[in-house]
This record gives structure tokens, C-alpha cells and sequence, in this order.
């Protein structure tokens, strides 16, 4: 056999067997994760749900979970249909669950047609997850102009310049729009009218566990004639 034959073939013998691994790396099918790291029951949950809320996220922080705060929220736009993205919770207590964004955007405009959405918060270093759903409203304004106070300023001006979820040109586009309005506000910034905060009032709070298994612990609450009232899911 030539020698440059047998180094064709055996390049190609060596691209097919490259090629099984890959593939055999690759199989999604085989990717999984047997939690057991802890438990959840119903007589261990608190009885008001932001409370077990607040329990999990404070755990969730001392464990230097990688962004605790990050929930994604999922919406329904005037055609019926869904999206979802990532944002960050800011506040959370009796009223809610607090967020900030561009009334203008994407989620924005969702939120005007249907206010009603579902969060969901995810902490794999604690095999947990929860599911949050309810009516969203519009804060007070007071409340949004005191966190946008609080931002960076760099922020503030992001908050100005960019038209979000609108198509542009390229990313040159959105620089020159920070630097007209850090030169329109080079001290003060005022909130934009179009940019503010929503809270998520929850109607139902679903508080996950991951189990070997997969027969996790589903402990959900919902709101029932101002009632919370908490039962077990199958997993």
C-alpha cells in the first residue's frame, strides 16, 4: 500500500473514532444528576410563603450561590405568545416580588397587554428551585425614582440610551446615545419615564427540592380566600 494511502486511511479511521467520542460526550440523553442533599416537607415549611422564601434565598446567599437573586420571568405578549428572560430580584417582601426595568421593552409591553407572569428562581449548588406566579403591577413612582437614585451612574445613563428590545444599527449606535445623554446629565440623572419598577404579587409559590430518584419534594402554596394553604406535589 502507498504510504500516502495509509496515511489517508488512517487519518480517516482516526476523524471516525474522534468523531464516535464526540458524539458519545455529547449524548444529552446520558446527563443527569441524582440530588440528596436534603429534604422538604410540609410541616417543615413556614406558613406564609415569602417567609420560606426569604429562609431559601438567605441560604442561598450564604452558600455563595452564583447570582441568588437572578429569577427568570416569563410573559405573554398580546399574541398569545410566551417569552422569557433573565432578570434580577430587588426586593421581596409582603407585597412581593420586586424588579426594575424599561416599560418600553419587550417584557414591558407583555406586562401591559397581560400582567400576570410566573418567576423562577434556580440554586443547583442546593438542588432547589422555586416557582412563582401572580398579578404584576406597576410601582408607585416614589419607589422607582429612589432605587434609579441608587443605581451607578453609569447605569442611569444605560437606562437613557438604550431603546430596549428595538432593532439598531450596530453597538456604535448605542455608545453615541450614552455619551448624548451623559453630556445631557453629566451630574444628575433623572429616571426616565419610560423605565420603573413592577412587584409580582404572588397568588402561587411552588418550593422545590431535588430527591434521589427524581421523586423530589413539591411543597406549593397558593392564596385561597386570603388564605395561604400549602400541600404536597408529586414530583
Amino acid at each position: 500500500m502507498p504510504f500516502a494511502e495509509g496515511c489517508r486511511l488512517l487519518l480517516n479511521g482516526a476523524i471516525i473514532l474522534l468523531f464516535a467520542f464526540w458524539r458519545n460526550a455529547m449524548d444529552l440523553h446520558d446527563i443527569r444528576q441524582d440530588y440528596c442533599r436534603q429534604e422538604l416537607s410540609v410541616s417543615a415549611c413556614a406558613d406564609h410563603p415569602i417567609t420560606q422564601f426569604e429562609q431559601w434565598l438567605n441560604e442561598a446567599m450564604a452558600a455563595q450561590v452564583h447570582e441568588p437573586t437572578a429569577m427568570n420571568i416569563a410573559t405573554v405578549d398580546e399574541n398569545q405568545r410566551p417569552s422569557a428572560r433573565m432578570v434580577l430580584l430587588k426586593e421581596v417582601g409582603e407585597q412581593g416580588f420586586v424588579f426594575f426595568t424599561n416599560y418600553a421593552g419587550r417584557k414591558g409591553r407583555a406586562l401591559a397587554h397581560q400582567p400576570f407572569a410566573a418567576l423562577t428562581f434556580f440554586w443547583p449548588e442546593l438542588e432547589r428551585q422555586v416557582r412563582v406566579e401572580g398579578r404584576v403591577e406597576k410601582l408607585p413612582e416614589a419607589a422607582s425614582d429612589e432605587y434609579f437614585a441608587s443605581r451607578p451612574y453609569t447605569s442611569r445613563i444605560g437606562a437613557w440610551a438604550s431603546e430596549q428590545s428595538q432593532v439598531i444599527e450596530g453597538k456604535k449606535t448605542l455608545v453615541a446615545r450614552a455619551a448624548i445623554f451623559a453630556a445631557k446629565y453629566p451630574l444628575h440623572v433623572p429616571r426616565p419615564p419610560h423605565w420603573g419598577g413592577y412587584v409580582l404579587v404572588p397568588d402561587c409559590v411552588e418550593f422545590w427540592q431535588g430527591r434521589p430518584s427524581r421523586l423530589h419534594d413539591r411543597i406549593v402554596y397558593r392564596l385561597q380566600e386570603g388564605v395561604w394553604r400549602k400541600e404536597r406535589l408529586a414530583p
